[in-house]
């Protein structure tokens, strides 16, 4: 009685608690804003959803066998000698393996389709982009358009874009849960991502892996524009800047660590400074 006189209370107090407790929540990773997140918000959702064909049956019917078999339920049939049921068996054995034979073919099917290294199909040529992680911020390099940008990342809409990924100091993880697919960066090695955004705005990307003190602060902006005229005016712009980046001494002195790392252009660069970097680090550990 205790219980019913306060119920209304107690819901209101957990309807207030739940909301304080999901109000500092970003649901990006579930409102995609490119095709390969979107995929993977695809199988998010299937990969959920079958489970619950599993987890809520075993809830209700927790509850089912405990009210039903309870000592002090008479008005049922006593059978002690009850042992064995072979739709019982069948069902606890069969659904479940129909479920796991399910999601591992769909796994399957998922991982392959959206690996990272596979090209987006699109009749938009790609932008090629080198990324170096460094202490603590990030080296976008344009290769094409000759001009380097740190904690800025500026693309086409609906324009694939091709990343090749490297890091100069220790490994890092380069991830942008608008677009999908988080993946890690090493040290001397090159890694790929393809990603692609279909709507315009301004997101953020991070490092999704501790690197040491200035991790937290290790962000990035990516600006999505409405079309390639505004990239190119930008390119041109960015090729102006007073900055250079043609020397591996403006390269090491770029990557000295340093925390909080405003947003800065480079015009100039020293070429194929990407796979320079990659053999300097494999120099290093020989």
């Amino acid at each position: 009685m205790q219980f019913i006189k306060y119920k209304s209370y107690i819901l209101k107090f957990l309807l207030v608690s739940c909301i304080f407790c999901i109000n500092g929540c970003d649901c990006t990773i579930l409102c995609p804003n490119g095709l390969i997140a979107q995929e993977q918000r695809f199988v998010l959702f299937v990969s959920f959803f079958t489970m619950l064909l599993i987890i809520i049956p075993v809830i209700f019917m927790t509850i089912f066998f405990v009210l039903r078999y309870r000592e002090s339920n008479f008005s049922k049939t006593y059978d002690p000698k009850w042992s064995h049921s072979n739709i019982i068996e069948l069902l606890i054995w069969g659904i479940p393996i129909i479920i796991i034979v399910f999601l591992s073919i769909f796994s399957w099917k998922s991982v392959h389709d959206l690996d990272p290294k596979k090209p987006i199909v699109s009749n938009v040529q790609p932008i090629k982009i080198n990324v170096i992680s460094l202490d603590w911020k990030w080296l976008f390099i344009y290769p094409d358009q000759k001009i380097a940008t740190i904690n800025k990342l500026i693309i086409p809409i609906n324009t694939p874009i091709i990343f090749n990924l490297t890091s100069g100091s220790v490994m890092n993880s380069f991830f942008i849960p608008s677009l999908g697919s988080q993946i890690y960066v090493m040290p001397g090695m090159k890694t790929n991502l393809n990603l692609i955004a279909n709507k315009l705005g301004q997101f953020k990307g991070f490092s999704s892996n501790y690197s040491g003190k200035g991790f937290s602060n290790m962000k990035f902006d990516v600006l999505v524009t409405s079309d390639h005229i505004f990239f190119y005016e930008w390119v041109k712009k960015i090729q102006k800047s007073k900055y250079k980046l043609n020397s591996m001494y403006q390269f090491n002195q770029l990557a000295i660590p340093s925390d909080n790392n405003a947003i800065k252009y480079f015009s100039n660069l020293k070429e194929n400074l990407f796979n320079v970097v990659i053999a300097n680090v494999l120099k290093i550990s020989l």
